[in-house]
């Protein structure tokens, strides 16, 4: 006999809930092999929406007090994930690259070639 569980039960909940603990855990791991500002360490935080790493600021053009500033926000919509760049000076995210693959845009936002993602 199969047992069903319904949408909103608490063991359905709990499944969910562990997926994106152990995207955010995933993430987190990638950051460790990032090129860039390895003397800083970002943060991961769960979000409705999908990923917000955060970092201390390490250039003063972006932040003057060197406070924590946005890096990167990932999404996943209908199995696509997309990385977004914070634009500082129009205080907005904008969309730098889509993949089937996390991991794909984990090396892009690890290797940041173009000085995007820590500025």
């Amino acid at each position: 006999m199969a047992v069903r569980v319904r949408s909103d039960s608490p063991l359905r909940v709990s499944a969910v809930v562990s997926e994106r603990e152990l995207t955010r855990r995933r993430i987190e791991r990638a950051l460790h092999d990032r090129k860039r500002y390895r003397y800083v360490k970002p943060a991961v935080t769960t979000t409705e929406e999908g990923w917000l790493i955060t970092s201390p600021c390490c250039s003063r053009n972006v932040d003057p007090d060197g406070g924590v500033i946005d890096i990167a926000w990932l999404t996943c919509r209908h199995e696509i994930w997309h990385l977004h760049a914070r634009n500082a000076g129009r205080s907005e995210w904008e969309l730098r690259a889509s993949d089937p693959r996390l991991a794909t845009l984990l090396e892009l936002l690890c290797a940041d070639e173009e000085r995007v993602f820590w500025p």
